[in-house]
């Protein structure tokens, strides 16, 4: 498991947004995305992964599975305030082999900056 941190110039709730909803998802982390309970239906370039909404606190943080994850794998977005500069920042946590995390790593980055892209942040 872990964890990197991007700091985003935008409220917890309009983050929250990006990280929860279909619409808000498919502006950023893939070409589509569809809802049906629990299970969120994520599509690149015509494949589709499936992920289940484990838990989550409004405006705080979302945790995911997917199909293919163990029982105890999850990606979490989680949103956090400075208490020293008031910023919003955002926590994603993941699971990778060590092999795999580098590439994982850059993934996410890359992820997150076409949401920062997206919000103006």
């Amino acid at each position: 498991m872990y964890s990197l941190e991007f700091p985003i110039r935008c409220s917890p709730t309009i983050l929250y947004e990006f990280l929860s909803t279909p619409v808000g998802l498919q502006e950023w982390f893939a070409d589509k995305v569809d809802q049906r309970d629990n299970k969120f239906n994520f599509t690149w370039n015509g494949s589709t992964d499936v992920a289940e909404i484990l838990e989550h606190v409004e405006n705080e943080f979302i945790r995911f599975r997917w199909d293919h994850y163990t029982k105890d794998e999850f990606f979490e977005f989680s949103i956090d305030q400075s208490a020293v500069t008031n910023e919003t920042i955002l926590r994603v946590t993941d699971f990778a082999d060590k092999a795999e995390q580098k590439d994982q790593e850059r993934l996410w980055n890359s992820q997150v900056s076409e949401l920062k892209h997206r919000i103006g942040s």
